[in-house]
């Protein structure tokens, strides 16, 4: 008798359970209903198929699929968990998220939120994202061909605004589209010294940064750069 899909299926299940007790939770990861997301939502299913045996490694993954542009990756499982818990996205908030690629954090995203828009510039992850997503049957997540590097005014304010990719700065077309009260998550800065950062607006001009942890990853395509700003 074979065991083979069964021993598969364990080893994914133990590698799942690893990636949860040995990376996100000693990342400040310690919000119960964020860990059960991650045993919700399989990370393997997001992932380009070559490198599903990665699905679970610490470390950022190459979004490589044909037709899409060289260089796009997900983010590292730690840090995606992490942003998520920071966010505290309640029931009944509207989210807009930059950067589908896989579509992972969307549908993480969703799991917490109303509803979810999320805006990706390269059609052909777009595509894979949207597959990806209803594949899983994650119907609150509407994704959109466009470049949201700055935002996407139409449909502001936004609760929550996640950028799954690197800012040089937020700035201020993107903040404005923030709800007095609502969150953005960002990873900023020049590589290779970058900071993810949760972003809060108080009032209609006050906002209050809050530093995570230093990182790295990848500009967005046409992000905004303030005068000055070097790589």
């Amino acid at each position: 008798m074979s065991a083979g899909p069964a021993a598969g299926s364990m080893d994914i299940e133990l590698a799942r359970f690893n990636m949860i007790e040995q990376q996100v939770r000693p990342w400040d990861v310690l919000d119960q209903s964020v860990l059960d997301l991650l045993e919700i939502v399989r990370r393997e299913e997001f992932v380009p198929a070559q490198f599903r045996a990665l699905a679970f490694a610490d470390m950022e993954l190459p979004l490589s699929i044909p037709g899409a542009a060289p260089g796009e990756v997900m983010f590292a499982p730690k840090t995606e968990a992490r942003l998520l818990q920071e966010l505290a996205i309640r029931p009944h908030e509207s989210v807009l998220e930059i950067g589908t690629g896989s579509g992972y954090m969307a549908a993480l995203a969703a799991h917490r939120a109303l509803h979810v828009l999320s805006l990706e510039i390269d059609p052909a992850l777009q595509a894979f994202g949207s597959a990806n997503l209803a594949r899983a049957e994650i119907r609150n997540v509407r994704c959109l061909v466009a470049d949201g590097a700055r935002g996407w005014a139409q449909q502001a304010p936004y609760d929550v605004i996640i950028v799954s990719g690197g800012l040089a700065a937020v700035g201020d077309e993107l903040r404005a589209q923030i709800r007095i009260g609502g969150r953005l998550a960002a990873i900023v800065g020049a590589p290779p010294v970058m900071v993810a950062q949760i972003l809060t607006r108080i009032t209609e001009t006050e906002y209050e940064a809050e530093n995570l942890f230093e990182t790295s990853t990848r500009l967005l395509r046409n992000t905004w750069r303030p005068s000055g700003f070097k790589l």
